[in-house]
């Protein structure tokens, strides 16, 4: 059996933080990892924040394509990139995990089609409309007052998505955007790391009637492996979330400088605090993946573990070699090898599909 997760937020990293050509003993996401993980293939997110300007933002999504098709291409016996699940199979016969693109945030394509389709041109597979913040495009979770749900622009993009066969991605979108979507696109919606809202009130997370509808117009959610989407337990001690305010700091820090040796220490440090964190684990996760099949479906959810992306990850899946104990915990609650398979990665594989059938270009 092999794994797809439809994000990880690795590109950030690869600019000037670390080498996912060898085995980081910080990171979530190396080669060496995926490969003992039994991961097939990962979307690697080009993640650009909110803050950034849209010209900034544009040249930053530049940026971390080219260092993705760098450490593809300095990692040939490892990895090969991917724009199609045909393309993913033969990767698989090769030995060789596949490198798929997504973006986080669509403000990259600024206000320009020709934008949105060029980096589809570049190999983006799906775009995640919105991250913590409004947009040109829509408005987001975490904000969503601006456009109350999909902007006129925001319409005009998701109809050129159906056309092109790029997956349209409501993880972080407001929930008047996920129903604009829902309404409005012709190919199925994908949630590519989101958890239920029904187990953890988080407003990021998805609502049953949400899930519902996914299932019924054939689209995917991948449950996302962020405590804080998992449990609502997780830092509700006062002393726990002023320690993971502490450790943000740091490892903003860190990142801006990685080159500083008082900022490694500082963060290696905090990293060892941080396990004292109480935490949710594989269990919580798969609590959500049962929810989530119960309401949408064995046809529709699968894994978005947002590695690389969240500063604490759940107990026992500290890195993404350790994927694999999601799936036995699922095996020990009854699935059949069929259905965990599926949830590991065929799900992901089929929407994709459906999406480019769905396109005019295809």
């Amino acid at each position: 059996m092999q794994v797809f997760d439809s994000h990880v937020d690795t590109p950030s990293q690869l600019i000037r933080l670390r080498n996912i050509g060898i085995d980081n003993r910080y990171g979530h996401v190396d080669f060496p990892k995926l490969r003992r993980g039994g991961v097939g293939g990962s979307f690697f997110a080009l993640y650009t924040p909110a803050s950034l300007t849209p010209d900034a933002a544009t040249r930053y999504a530049l940026e971390m394509i080219s260092a993705v098709y760098d450490a593809v291409d300095a990692n040939p016996d490892y990895a090969s990139l991917a724009f199609s699940p045909e393309e993913a199979a033969e990767n698989g016969k090769d030995g060789l995990i596949s490198v798929f693109i997504g973006m986080e945030n669509g403000s990259p394509i600024q206000r320009s089609l020709p934008l949105l389709r060029t980096f589809y041109r570049l190999g983006v597979s799906y775009l995640t409309l919105t991250h913590n913040g409004d947009n040109a495009i829509a408005d987001s979770a975490a904000e969503g007052t601006h456009w109350h749900g999909l902007s006129p622009f925001g319409r005009e993009v998701v109809r050129e998505m159906n056309e092109l066969g790029m997956m349209v991605d409501l993880s972080h979108a407001s929930d008047d955007t996920f129903w604009d979507c829902i309404r409005l696109s012709e190919a199925p919606v994908i949630a590519t790391h989101s958890c239920c809202r029904t187990l953890c009130n988080h407003r990021r997370n998805l609502t049953d009637e949400m899930l519902q509808a996914l299932g019924e117009t054939g689209g995917y959610v991948g449950i996302n492996f962020y405590p804080a989407f998992l449990s609502d337990r997780f830092l509700s001690d006062p002393s726990d979330a002023a320690l993971f305010e502490e450790g943000e700091k740091v490892e903003a820090a860190f990142i801006k400088d990685p080159s500083d040796p008082s900022r490694v220490r500082a963060w290696e440090e905090m990293q060892d605090k941080l396990e004292m964190l109480w935490r949710p684990g594989i269990r919580e996760i798969v609590d959500h993946i049962d929810h989530a099949v119960s309401v949408a479906g064995i046809d529709h959810v699968g894994i978005g573990s947002d590695f690389d992306g969240i500063l604490v990850t759940p107990r026992g899946l500290e890195n993404v070699s350790l994927i694999g104990s999601v799936f036995d915990e699922m095996h020990r609650r009854g699935y059949d090898t069929e259905s965990v398979e599926k949830v590991a990665g065929k799900n992901l594989l089929e929407v994709m599909k459906r999406v480019k059938q769905k396109s005019y270009t295809s």
